[in-house]
């Protein structure tokens, strides 16, 4: 009938009251936990004045209260008789002891049942009132829950859990904690307090005139913003990554139709080479060119050039064609070219007509970029030896003279990187066309690389003014075929070539030719300036992995007779 009998929400303070006379304190505490029989609304009833007050019987009995009269309630306490000496003689209470009782019961109830109560800074200065009974009766326990900002009492356990108004704003809680300092501060100085008393010293609460903070609703919009562009760069660059590593984009089917010209440029991509052609119409998508270059185990090899392709070819159709050079729109120059060859295979990729390379190369050569040392006397053409061997690509804007321009500036990068002149003066050699030539005559009369050494020992031998064996002639077959215009190994007899009169014929003319009789490649050029050790002034190549050197001329003889036995056995 009332309530859990087994709480002991006020066990320290009954402890307490028991210790002393029943006075209104007990009254007021019964006031503030209804429904309990003493409550003002229950002292009016008849029924329970014949039940309990008569009787003498109280249900605080139960509870642990010392039982009292009920016409104790509102007892006088009587005034004490002092011997003269500060002492008290006669009955009732001492006034100052009760006082003093008070005062420790509130200390205890507030240690004992509400320890988490938040108390006052030290700093702020004291409570005047925590010091003070509260209630108007000597004896009485102060009220620790009469004031507004006080918190509240003890619940039954029925309802204990109820939600609270704090629980209800959990915003406005967290922003008082947020604005704890600030308070604290302003209470320091008296300034803005929140306390019951003018100093702003007292126990401290929320300000009620004080509006809770709102959180700035463009700092959070910007946040907003910045998250969501941040996922959304992250989510568009991750989709583009999976895109390109696993798929292979749109594509044409079968190997195209019609014919363009595209270049490709040094130093370009696969990715870069895809974007090129679809720009041009050969592929539909870069993914799809890219995607069947990585599926091509040489797709890694296409290189940079001119190449003629199709529209409209599949991925897999472009990169066959540009792996297997068919596509390519180049032209190689072979190590060994004259420049005539190279002017008739100009005229021809260019779908000239014949003699229109020549003619520009005779008329133009001053202002193709040549080396000032390439001048001498007698030159049959002073392009010749500055045609470097390479691929160089047709472009579509390709012209004889821009072709021409090409090869004499991959010419001069070769000779610099080489330093012909340098070289040329450790050699003993007057200019560094001479070293250029000796190297277009290790290519000519060199069959086979791995002869180019021992060939270019011994074209310096030959060149010694005091040698008995050629006596300074280089007695060499390929330039005559120079002279000539012609490429045989049936030149004629000695005898003969020695009655032509002509600046190449090297067995007339002592030393080395005017100029270059063909376009040295870079094995050849090496092998002029690093030539190999020996006294050899003579070389036949039997075959291709036999190559006869002598020092003698009966030696050489001796292998010209094996040179022709193995002529003769090719011939059967």
């Amino acid at each position: 009938m009332y309530g859990d009998h087994g709480w002991t929400g006020h066990e320290a303070q009954q402890a307490q009251q028991a210790q002393m006379p029943y006075a209104g304190g007990s009254q007021q505490q019964y006031q503030q936990d209804p429904p309990y029989p003493l409550d003002p609304q229950y002292q009016q009833d008849p029924q329970y004045q014949q039940q309990y007050v008569q009787q003498g019987q109280y249900p605080d009995q139960q509870q642990g209260y010392a039982p009292q009269q009920p016409q104790q309630l509102y007892q006088q306490p009587q005034q004490p008789m002092y011997d003269g000496q500060g002492q008290s003689q006669g009955q009732g209470w001492d006034t100052g002891q009760v006082q003093a009782q008070a005062q420790a019961q509130a200390q205890v109830q507030a240690q004992a049942q509400y320890a988490a109560v938040p108390q006052a800074d030290p700093y702020l200065g004291a409570d005047p009132y925590a010091q003070q009974p509260v209630g108007g009766y000597p004896g009485e326990a102060p009220d620790l829950y009469g004031t507004p900002e006080a918190y509240p009492p003890p619940q039954p356990p029925g309802r204990r859990h109820l939600v609270t108004e704090q629980e209800q704003e959990p915003e406005q809680e967290s922003e008082y904690a947020d604005e704890t300092a600030d308070e604290a501060s302003t209470a320091a100085t008296g300034e803005d307090g929140d306390s019951d008393t003018p100093g702003g010293g007292g126990r401290r609460g929320r300000s009620k005139d004080k509006k809770p903070k709102r959180r700035n609703g463009a700092a959070c919009l910007i946040a907003a913003v910045v998250i969501v562009g941040v996922l959304g760069g992250g989510g568009y660059y991750g989709l583009d990554y999976l895109k390109s590593k696993f798929t292979t984009g749109e594509d044409y089917a079968g190997e195209g139709e019609g014919s363009v010209t595209i270049d490709i440029p040094k130093g370009t991509g696969m990715g870069e080479m895809g974007r090129i052609l679809k720009a041009h119409g050969v592929v539909k998508s870069a993914d799809a060119f890219v995607a069947a270059a990585k599926a091509n185990p040489k797709g890694g090899a296409i290189q940079a050039g001119s190449y003629t392709m199709k529209e409209h070819m599949s991925g897999k159709a472009a990169v066959d064609l540009m792996v297997g050079g068919a596509g390519v729109n180049a032209l190689d120059v072979i190590p060994g070219w004259k420049t005539s060859q190279v002017y008739k295979a100009i005229d021809e990729r260019l779908k000239l007509k014949e003699g229109t390379t020549k003619d520009i190369a005779t008329k133009e050569a001053k202002n193709l970029g040549l080396p000032d040392w390439a001048s001498s006397k007698d030159l049959k053409d002073p392009l010749e030896g500055f045609l470097y061997p390479a691929r160089y690509d047709l472009s579509k804007d390709a012209t004889p003279q821009s072709m021409l321009k090409q090869m004499v500036a991959k010419s001069n990068e070769a000779y610099e990187s080489a330093d012909v002149k340098g070289q040329a003066s450790k050699l003993g050699l007057s200019s560094p066309l001479q070293l250029v030539t000796v190297a277009s005559l290790v290519q000519a009369e060199g069959k086979y690389q791995h002869d180019f050494d021992k060939i270019s020992r011994v074209v310096y031998n030959r060149l010694k003014p005091g040698n008995t064996e050629t006596y300074g002639l280089l007695d060499f077959d390929s330039t005559v075929n120079y002279m000539r215009g012609q490429s045989t190994l049936d030149v004629g007899s000695v005898n003969d070539l020695r009655k032509l009169d002509d600046p190449y014929n090297t067995y007339k003319i002592k030393g080395l030719p005017p100029g270059p009789i063909g376009s040295p490649g870079p094995d050849a050029l090496k092998s002029a300036i690093n030539p190999a050790t020996g006294p050899w002034y003579y070389f036949v190549s039997v075959n291709e992995n036999e190559t006869l050197f002598a020092v003698t001329n009966e030696e050489h003889n001796r292998n010209r007779q094996k040179y022709e036995e193995e002529r003769k056995k090719e011939g059967q």
